[in-house]
């Protein structure tokens, strides 16, 4: 594996994999209060996320944040928490301070903290002093790891719709509490190991 697929690789690893099970809870509650037919909405805020946390990558990258893994593994539980309340207080809102402009406000909010946690694992694979295009293809790795868990996560959602018979709320109250209740326990651990 050359060093630009490796950006590739490790972008779309450090969402798939069960071990990234904290930005896979962050996507799976961003996208719950999501129905099918709001499809390109998601990909938007997907895309929003990967916006922001590609924002501190390069300011991570140029050394202008400093990086504090404790500080991290505590705020990362704490965006997925609000996200599950927010899922709960903004369903099918509408007006001025809609669910859907909410959700773009914390996917690229978010993703600034959650840039932090990936911050790491870039700058040790950057080879050279140019950042641009392991930036772009680990960004890449990262979009595509998001989309295919999204795609996964809403062929759940058409199941349980479609065979199952459930509504969706049901399934926004579910997994947004689940990631609340998940969220909530890794966050209690950060703390009791900080």
């Amino acid at each position: 594996m050359n060093n630009i697929s490796s950006f590739f690789y490790n972008g779309w690893h450090h969402i798939v994999a069960i071990s990234a099970y904290d930005h896979l809870l962050f996507v799976m509650t961003l996208c719950a209060a999501f129905k099918l037919a709001q499809w390109k909405q998601i990909l938007v805020i997907i895309t929003a996320f990967t916006i922001g946390h590609s924002g501190t990558l390069i300011l991570s990258a140029l050394d202008f944040i400093p990086a504090n893994s404790k500080l991290i593994e505590m705020l990362i539980p704490f965006t997925i928490m609000i996200t599950a309340v927010a899922n709960i207080i903004t369903y099918e809102g509408s007006g001025r301070f809609s669910g859907a402009k909410i959700k773009y406000s914390i996917a690229l909010i978010f993703g600034l903290i959650h840039g932090l946690a990936f911050a790491s694992n870039f700058k040790f694979m950057l080879f050279d002093d140019s950042i641009i295009l392991p930036l772009l293809v680990f960004n890449l790795g990262i979009e595509v790891g998001q989309i295919f868990i999204v795609f996964v996560f809403m062929f759940s959602l058409w199941i349980y719709t479609e065979f199952i018979k459930g509504t969706h709320l049901k399934w926004n109250i579910f997994v947004s509490g689940a990631g609340f209740g998940i969220a909530a326990t890794i966050l209690l651990d950060a703390i009791a190991n900080a």
